[in-house]
């Protein structure tokens, strides 16, 4: 894996981190892309994970797109516009489709400027927890852009459409008591106890049967686009699993005797 991003795993939780600090960790380039995607496809796949953590290395949390590289190819695009879609589709377009796909509830830590697809990014995952310095800003149009990764689906279902709108047109940044205040984020920390905050929220979620957490979080994300019919239908055959499971048995029996259950992740 590249060292663009870092692939830490202590018991059932992973720490990423992204690892471009002296770059403010832009995530626009491919190979952070590809690293990024590799890392949540990694998680995915291995089943002792049951928790993770997403932060960056430095003093931001991810500046988005590297308006340096952006500023040199400003006149090719120009010039061929029609390449612009394969190049989102191929590059960053990937991340979004990559955490819709993971079934490992993830938690971001974000240790500072979260700003355009570094606030995108925060969104894509499940749990965001902010340190005092954290800022957050929908900042594409100032710069004559879109959100090209997904931040229009996103934002509002984080804090709502009008807050959204707010954000996204006016490209204004918002401290941390803001966006708790506004839902963007669950809770707000001092700087120095982030990390420690977060793991304490991941051990509370690894702490429970690896399968009912990827069932659960795979309800929640299908829930925010499907029809309750449907979702039921879905919940109905995941119950059946999670009926069959040592770790079900394991925990109505630690229950039933009075006893802290111990669970095997069968």
């Amino acid at each position: 894996m590249s060292d663009s991003v870092l692939y830490q795993q202590d018991g059932a939780i992973v720490t990423l981190t992204l690892n471009r600090p002296e770059r403010r960790n832009p995530i626009s380039e491919r190979e952070v892309v590809d690293a990024i995607v590799d890392a949540l496809d990694r998680m995915n796949a291995d089943h002792s994970v049951r928790a993770a953590i997403l932060t960056g290395a430095g003093s931001a949390f991810s500046s988005g797109g590297d308006l340096r590289a952006m500023a040199a190819e400003t006149e090719s695009r120009a010039r061929q516009p029609v390449k612009t879609p394969s190049y989102y589709k191929h590059g960053i377009q990937r991340i979004p489709l990559a955490f819709e796909r993971l079934d490992v509830p993830i938690i971001a830590a974000v240790n500072g400027p979260a700003i355009g697809a570094g606030l995108d990014l925060a969104c894509m995952c499940d749990i965001r927890i902010a340190g005092q310095n954290a800022r957050f800003a929908e900042s594409f149009v100032k710069v004559g852009l879109i959100a090209g990764d997904g931040g229009a689906w996103l934002l509002p279902r984080a804090v709502g459409f009008s807050k959204a709108c707010e954000m996204a047109f006016t490209g204004d940044t918002i401290d941390a008591a803001e966006a708790l205040a506004c839902g963007l984020v669950s809770r707000v920390v001092p700087d120095a106890e982030l990390l420690s905050a977060a793991r304490g929220v991941a051990e509370r979620i690894a702490a429970n049967p690896a399968a009912s957490l990827r069932m659960t979080k795979r309800l929640l994300i299908e829930g925010r686009q499907t029809r309750m019919d449907t979702l039921l239908e879905m919940a109905a055959s995941m119950q059946a699993l999670a009926h069959s499971t040592a770790d079900h048995r394991e925990a109505v029996t630690a229950f039933l005797e009075k006893r802290k259950p111990k669970f095997s992740g069968e």
